[in-house]
């Protein structure tokens, strides 16, 4: 399948580049990690993304330089990341024509929905749904569905937000306070018993489409959705 956008990133920390590259990569985008720091707008006019997330610190010229260069030919949207989360730093990255800000440390789902929207905002007229799949399953972000074997499943508010962590972690162990967190979006406490009833919910919700053991529980830590590539 033909990645639906193209995403550039340029960030120095290999680490970061890599964990932004394999979240968007989850999203069926084209992910390039910049190879050459002194080159980044010859790598932009060739690979030609849809959006740049761009740190602003960086080897011999720093994300404020490209950005003015960048905005000399194209309007191609432009995330910054950066750790100085300083107001001066967001106000010159937004004056520079950034669209957005991420100060650092972030969450990848955060990420993501800056992402999605600025993509939905700029390519209105290509407007298509963002989906994740596992098990032959496909999560549409557009009206919050589940497909399987041809039958639309509406999910509860609850059960999107659950599914929908549970699948941009796939084949991975997510912790309850992390779903907690994805779910009331706080660091209060809440419930552990709450969540239990949730995900209990969405089981019999996916059981009835036929998706049997969909998620699965690691007691003592958290659920996980295994999905064989």
């Amino acid at each position: 399948m033909t990645a639906m956008y193209k995403i550039y990133i340029v960030e120095d920390d290999k680490g970061i580049a890599d964990g932004i590259k394999s979240c968007l990569s989850a999203w069926e985008m084209e992910v390039l990690e910049v190879s050459d720091f002194r080159n980044v707008l010859g790598e932009i006019n060739e690979f030609e993304p849809h959006l740049i997330i761009m740190d602003i610190t960086l080897p011999y010229m720093g994300g404020y330089h490209w950005c003015q260069e960048i905005r000399k030919t194209s309007n191609v949207p432009i995330i910054f990341i950066s750790s100085a989360t300083d107001n001066m730093n967001i106000v010159m990255a937004m004056n520079m024509g950034a669209d957005d800000y991420i100060p650092k440390p972030f969450d990848q789902s955060v990420l993501i929905a800056k992402v999605q929207a600025i993509l939905r905002r700029t390519y209105s007229f290509n407007l298509s749904s963002f989906t994740l799949k596992a098990k032959g399953a496909i999560l549409n972000t557009n009206d919050n569905s589940l497909t399987y074997n041809g039958n639309k499943i509406e999910l509860a508010r609850n059960e999107y937000k659950i599914l929908l962590t549970l699948m941009q972690n796939k084949n991975k162990v997510v912790s309850r306070e992390k779903l907690m967190e994805a779910l009331w979006e706080t660091d209060s406490f809440v419930d552990e018993n709450t969540l239990t009833v949730n995900v209990g919910r969405l089981r019999k919700t996916l059981e009835s489409a036929g998706l049997k053991d969909f998620i699965k529980t690691k007691f003592g830590v958290g659920y996980i959705l295994e999905d064989e590539e």
